[in-house]
């Protein structure tokens, strides 16, 4: 079966009906529900790694913590990155080794820092100092990697302003380290989520790479370098196979770095985005007024149940509807809670079929990551996401 994608930019696209497709087309759903396939995490592993070479995969939890996708990517040799105790805990649980995880996230409890130490995991990241404090009282002896700030990001989804340290401080970290009897292995940096072309690393790298050789150059023996995540999924824009995408940002590491002992990749959505669709339903299609150049249409799913990434319209998902071979036409697509900022996209209106009414089937594409984690409450009394795996 083949299946008509629209694109939010354009008109029809005839694609091929994946598994999940066929799935949701032969379930009934009685409220929005993500459907994940294993297979194709799978393969965007095997894909990402073949690219990666040398450089070891940790996934991103947090792009989601789906057992099955952790069990299938452990099964795969997967090494990973979490941000709380939550996802330490659930990776150990479903068999994870210590030395394969690492607590990724700069701003942690005191607590958490211990029992992750205790659980056997010895790596941490960290940009500032009483964070090194912390680590020092918490995980004595442990490694630790500074963060950096990156300027210049093109990503879709710049990661520059919470996170990280200026170029000006990391020396002072790494120092800092040493003192309190750490271990001072590398730096760390995020190039921005959906960083959608290998060249737009380019002038992040560079950056970098000035820290990484004058920290060498001050005399610390440095063995790890954590590029990060920002490896793309497919919304409609091109973007270059996993494998090509992931040997070209190698290929511009091993240009500014040389040979490093440890290098760390940290995909989330670039592994899950493409493994999952979202069965919903379409609510209501109306008009403002008679004048209105565009219709609204509502569906049963909006930014607080699990379309968070629709802020500031960055994240622009595809959809397919049972209607894609009638006539397009403009709209705003919005959720149904009642609460003025769950407006999906209006900026630039999407095409859907003039036909689609309530009770219409809508299939979200590529949106495996950072959905079921952002729609954790209950908001308006709509339910959480559920979520499916096949």
């Amino acid at each position: 079966m083949n299946a008509t994608v629209t694109d939010i930019v354009g008109g029809p696209v005839v694609a091929p009906a994946s598994r999940i497709e066929n799935f949701i087309r032969s379930t009934r759903f009685d409220h929005p529900t993500l459907v994940i396939d294993t297979q194709v995490v799978e393969t965007q592993f095997r894909a990402l790694k073949a690219g990666l070479g040398e450089a070891h995969i940790h996934y991103a939890v947090k792009a989601n913590p789906a057992r099955e996708i952790i069990e299938t990517l452990i099964a795969n040799g997967s090494r990973f990155d979490a941000a709380s105790r939550g996802e330490i805990e659930l990776c150990l649980s479903l068999g994870a080794a210590p030395d394969d995880i690492s607590f990724g996230n700069t701003i942690k409890r005191p607590s958490d820092i211990a029992f992750a130490f205790h659980a056997g995991i010895t790596l941490f990241a960290v940009d500032a100092e009483e964070e090194m404090h912390k680590i020092a009282a918490q995980a004595p002896g442990a490694e630790v990697y500074v963060r950096l700030i990156v300027d210049a990001s093109e990503a879709d989804w710049p990661l520059t302003r919470k996170f990280g340290c200026a170029r000006d401080k990391a020396l002072d970290l790494l120092a800092l380290a040493t003192e309190l009897g750490l271990k001072p292995v590398g730096f760390s940096f995020h190039v921005g989520s959906q960083t959608r072309k290998a060249r737009m690393w380019t002038t992040v790298l560079d950056q970098v790479a000035e820290i990484w050789h004058s920290a060498i150059a001050a005399g610390y023996a440095l063995t790890t370098l954590n590029i990060g995540g920002g490896f793309p999924a497919f919304y409609g824009e091109e973007i270059d196979s996993p494998t090509a995408y992931a040997a070209a940002v190698m290929d511009l590491v091993r240009a500014r770095f040389g040979k490093v002992e440890r290098i760390m990749a940290e995909p989330g959505r670039g592994l899950v985005a493409e493994a999952g669709m979202i069965a919903a339903e379409v609510l209501l299609v109306s008009r403002k007024s008679e004048s209105d150049m565009h219709r609204w249409v509502y569906l049963d799913i909006g930014r607080f149940s699990g379309l968070a990434e629709t802020e500031g319209e960055a994240i622009r998902y595809q959809f397919i509807t049972d209607r894609d071979h009638e006539e397009m036409g403009a709209c705003i697509l919005a959720g149904p809670s009642c609460d003025s900022a769950d407006v999906l996209y209006e900026k630039r209106p999407v095409q859907l079929p003039l036909g689609l009414t309530s009770g219409d089937r809508f299939i979200i594409r590529n949106c495996g990551a950072y959905t079921s984690t952002y729609s954790s409450i209950g908001f308006n009394g709509f339910p959480p996401l559920d979520v499916v795996v096949i």
